[in-house]
């Protein structure tokens, strides 16, 4: 890959890194359920004008504007609220093994050892990120790890879906998800106007930056890098999107950094990696996973 491609790449995954850390200044301003609401909102205002969703396309979009918009995104804000950073980032990634899992069982894809391997190292993280300090209270830990349940979910709706351009598929799932999203505000949520009333700077900032930057810039720069360059060659970047959140919650939010933290990491990164990679026999590009 190109310097300037690769220096692209890892830009995208730091504005995704830093997106955990502006969640979790947000949702301290304004309530969780809330700023979902109105990145839901935002996202839809720019993209939706400008895209068309056919017929047969309708029902896909709705059916992930459940299980996306309406259960993975508000089940993440709610789980990162009293969870660390970089340890809600590591759970969040959880998504992949689970979307391994449910492929074997729903679309019959076969694990071989190598896939196997690669879900005991990620799921024996967790469970060494749970020995230390680092965890956040089982709530919350439910909560994120329910959020990579249902990107998983969404994933295999969308291997299902006919094909729809991600920022279309972007736009819709938030149009339709904000009734969902807005009545769970409604429900477990009090004082919203008055938080917008009062909402500052971290409050704002982390709507516009969750839907400008982490949903349609770096998504729009995403799909151009896999436009051009080989999925085995870009997908593997995002190993290092927990990375990336560690060191940014430690540097400014002030996260401990234990050694089960270290540990556990670790052990989630390798086990994504081996899910993930293909290594090649050969020198040259390894296959797509």
């Amino acid at each position: 890959m190109p310097l300037k491609d690769l220096l692209i790449g890892l830009g995208i995954i730091a504005i995704w890194a830093f997106n955990i850390i502006v969640i979790k200044l947000g949702i301290e301003d304004l309530p969780p359920l809330l700023v979902t609401v109105l990145r839901f909102m935002l996202v839809a205002v720019l993209i939706v004008p400008f895209t068309r969703i056919s017929r047969q396309q309708l029902a896909w979009i709705l059916l992930l504007a459940v299980t996306f918009g309406g259960l993975h995104f508000p089940l993440l804000f709610l789980g990162l609220q009293h969870s660390e950073a970089g340890t809600g980032a590591l759970l969040v990634q959880m998504g992949t093994p689970f979307a391994t899992l449910l492929a074997a069982i729903f679309l019959k894809e076969k694990l071989g050892p190598r896939r196997i391997f690669g879900l005991i190292l990620a799921f024996g993280g967790v469970v060494v990120l749970a020995g230390g300090p680092s965890l956040p209270p089982p709530a919350s830990t439910a909560l994120l790890l329910a959020s990579a349940l249902f990107w998983a979910v969404s994933t295999m709706i969308i291997k299902l879906a006919p094909p729809i351009a991600p920022l279309t598929m972007t736009g819709w799932i938030s149009l339709f998800a904000i009734p969902l999203v807005a009545a769970g505000s409604w429900l477990f949520e009090d004082d919203q106007w008055h938080a917008l009333q009062n909402a500052g700077l971290a409050g704002w900032g982390a709507v516009v930056y969750t839907a400008v930057m982490s949903s349609i810039a770096a998504y729009g720069l995403w799909y151009r890098l896999l436009q051009k360059h080989p999925v085995s060659r870009v997908v593997p970047l995002t190993l290092l999107m927990p990375v990336f959140a560690v060191i940014l919650g430690v540097w400014l939010l002030d996260d401990p950094l234990g050694i089960n933290k270290v540990a556990g990491g670790a052990m989630v990164v390798a086990g994504l990696a081996v899910i993930n990679i293909r290594f090649s026999r050969h020198r040259r590009s390894s296959p797509a996973p």
